[in-house]
């Protein structure tokens, strides 16, 4: 369990440190792609590392029974972040792509409805989701990492992007909301709704491959 904890501060602290106070030193000593090569690396080593420490925690005592109940709340829980990451990933200003002030200049459409980050709120449900059916002292400590950076980055990503995009990403903000259906309830479109409905289709099917039955609706189909 300690080494869980070492290594999910580890996942955490160098997202946030190489993100932000150590970005631009880092840029300038290894050039643009040598820091997104080593900001890859960094990443997907402390990932590893905390994966491979919460699978030797032995299985403890959960928190709460999660009964039918649970699994609905979490299986919709999941949908609605499968839909939200869908459309993450079409029009979004705060992907790092060429063109996104333009992006942040146009009424929000989609999922950008809902809330401004939709990629980072998909993950955070991720982690509730997995807390929710399996809320033991392991789960707490990885998916929490994860719900951590994704919201704390989040909002530290809002006042990156006012940096560098100025009067556009004030804009965007202000036509937009952080928490979802803050500004009232938005359909998120189409393409996210088929899309997503399909990746969370797939992803609660595919827990099988993991020898994990019954994830979602496959509980009771």
């Amino acid at each position: 369990m300690t080494m869980l904890w070492i290594a999910a501060i580890a996942f955490v602290g160098t997202h946030f440190l190489m993100s932000h106070p150590l970005r631009r030193p880092m840029v300038g000593a290894l050039g643009e792609r040598g820091f997104l090569g080593v900001y890859s690396l960094i990443s997907i080593a402390t990932f590893v590392w905390m994966v491979i420490a919460y699978r030797a925690v032995p299985y403890g005592l959960a928190a709460w029974d999660a009964g039918d109940g649970v699994w609905i709340a979490a299986t919709i829980l999941m949908w609605i972040a499968s839909v939200l990451l869908a459309g993450s990933l079409i029009g979004n200003p705060a992907l790092p792509a060429s063109g996104a002030n333009r992006l942040a200049a146009k009424q929000p459409r989609g999922v950008f409805r809902i809330t401004r980050h939709p990629m980072m709120w998909s993950f955070a449900l991720w982690g509730l989701v997995h807390i929710l059916i399996a809320p033991r002292a392991e789960n707490f400590i990885l998916c929490g990492a994860i719900i951590l950076l994704a919201l704390a980055g989040a909002a530290l990503q809002d006042g990156k992007k006012k940096r560098l995009m100025g009067a556009d990403w004030k804009a965007w903000v202000s036509k937009t909301s952080f928490v979802p259906f803050a500004r009232g309830f938005a359909m998120p479109g189409g393409v996210a709704l088929i899309g997503g409905t399909l990746l969370w289709l797939v992803a609660m099917y595919g827990h099988r491959w993991f020898g994990i039955a019954g994830a979602g609706i496959f509980r009771w189909v």
